[in-house]
């Protein structure tokens, strides 16, 4: 179940040192699982959604955050369209996009790529109709984002919602008298999402044309092994 968003406090990130750090992209060692590192982990998934939910562009954004996060020699995020990928239209779709049982509804899904790193997944739902034939053709022929091809809609995003698909700390880690989660030897378990956004996309004309579910991977918590926990 998803884990709604919790206040947090400024610390700082512990992560091992390594004197073979390395080649291409800036190597990564995994987070410990003690209570720092959880700690750390929560406050940049919160810091990270509120610049996701502050912007109106989440390619900006993820370039802002690879790079003040050193996840790439080169702080650039492309999107990369997976072709041939195909989802259902989620329930309850249709409704939100005011249109009927027999509209046909087009799917689209794309990554976005910091370096060699998958920051996120968008699931893109679009009606076609809403569309001018011009968008369609570049739409279905190129890798162009989605947003950029239809900015002369001059839309505006309305979410839905945004959530933790993981949290580093249990419920109520912040109730006065709480104890975190112990430290162990192991690394910290992090699953492939950690970060969910569900949005439509409404045209001037106040017409939704696209469902969009964007969904952000751990990669975003890949820094670099040379970030060292300060001295106490």
């Amino acid at each position: 179940m998803s884990l709604s968003i919790m206040r947090y406090g400024i610390v700082a990130l512990p992560l091992l040192y390594s004197l073979t750090a390395s080649a291409r992209e800036p190597s990564t060692l995994p987070w410990a699982d003690d209570p720092y590192s959880r700690m750390k982990a929560m406050a940049m998934l919160q810091s990270l959604n509120a610049d996701l939910l502050s912007h109106p562009s989440a390619t900006l954004t993820l370039e802002r955050w690879c790079g003040a996060h050193h996840l790439a020699h080169d702080a650039k995020v492309v999107a990369r369209r997976v072709r041939g990928a195909n989802k259902p239209l989620p329930e309850g779709a249709r409704e939100l996009l005011g249109i009927g049982a027999d509209e046909v509804v087009r799917y689209r899904q794309v990554q976005l790529v910091c370096g060699n790193l998958v920051l996120s997944e968008a699931d893109n739902w679009y009606v076609p109709s809403r569309l001018s034939d011009e968008m369609n053709r570049e739409l279905d022929g190129t890798d162009v984002p989605f947003g950029k091809v239809v900015q002369s809609l001059h839309f505006r995003r309305q979410t839905l919602s945004a959530e933790l698909l993981w949290s580093p700390l249990p419920p109520g880690w912040d109730v006065e008298g709480a104890s975190l989660p112990p430290s162990t030897q192991e690394p910290l378990r992090i699953p492939t999402h950690v970060l969910q956004h569900r949005a439509i996309l409404v045209a001037q004309d106040s017409r939704p044309f696209s469902l969009v579910v964007e969904s952000y991977t751990s990669n975003v918590l890949a820094m670099p092994s040379t970030v060292l926990r300060p001295t106490p």
